[in-house]
């Protein structure tokens, strides 16, 4: 049988060493990372004091 040839069943691929729970939480730490923070949103300009209104200028 030369090298090349499959011996049965292939071998399911696995690395070896490394949960996929390890692999998701890598993911999911990469995509917080590299996401960049969100714009504040637009804050409605109030007035400091509500206008009086003057009778004088009237």
């Amino acid at each position: 049988m030369s090298a090349t040839e499959s011996k049965g069943r292939p071998l399911p691929f696995a690395v070896a060493g490394v949960s996929m729970r390890d692999l998701l939480e890598a993911g999911e730490a990469a995509a917080l990372i590299s996401t960049p923070p969100r714009a504040p949103e637009p804050e409605l300009a109030e007035p400091a004091e509500p206008v009086a209104d003057h009778r004088e200028a009237a």
